[in-house]
């Protein structure tokens, strides 16, 4: 919903009780930030102001299922292209796939290497994959526009038409 800082607690009024353990800290009370009407420390002002921007632009696209459907499109669009593809490979079962980040791999890492290098060229940034897994990721958060998704498909569709001997 916003920055790192910010925490947004929408709870039930009989949750919010005296009679909580003697060792949850002040501030873990959710009392003691209903009784200061919020105000309890000095609130994160700017992380706040981000949220309200975020809140706006979810509504103005149709609210939170407008929103799941268009993700739900993105990631359709990426892992139908992974699914069909020859040289392109998802790394999660389809169960457990992820409408945010789509982890992939050629399963040749020089030329995983040299998609990522060639991507970065043709501007998208951040394609490499984790660390400790090696592949590609590509986050299609909220803020990918599905223009943004269809582009990197159409690159991954060139760079496997002119590499197809590579992955073999």
């Amino acid at each position: 919903m916003g920055p790192a800082g910010v925490v947004i607690v929408i709870i039930r009024e009989d949750l919010i009780r005296e009679d909580v353990l003697k060792e949850t800290p002040t501030m873990l009370r959710y009392k003691t930030h209903a009784d200061a009407k919020s105000l309890y420390n000095t609130p994160p002002a700017y992380g706040i102001y981000i949220c309200g921007k975020v809140f706006k632009w979810l509504k103005n696209l149709g609210g939170l299922e407008a929103m799941k459907k268009i993700n739900e499109k993105k990631a359709a669009i990426l892992y139908d292209f992974l699914d069909q593809s020859k040289m392109f490979h998802g790394t999660v079962v389809e169960k457990d796939r992820s409408l945010m980040n789509v982890p992939f791999v050629t399963g040749n890492e020089e030329l995983d290497a040299l998609f990522v290098k060639e991507s970065k060229a043709a501007g998208f940034e951040n394609l490499k994959g984790h660390r400790s897994v090696g592949g590609m990721r590509a986050s299609i958060y909220n803020a990918m526009p599905l223009e943004g998704v269809e582009k990197l498909v159409s690159f991954m569709r060139d760079f496997e038409e002119k590499h197809t001997t590579q992955a073999d």
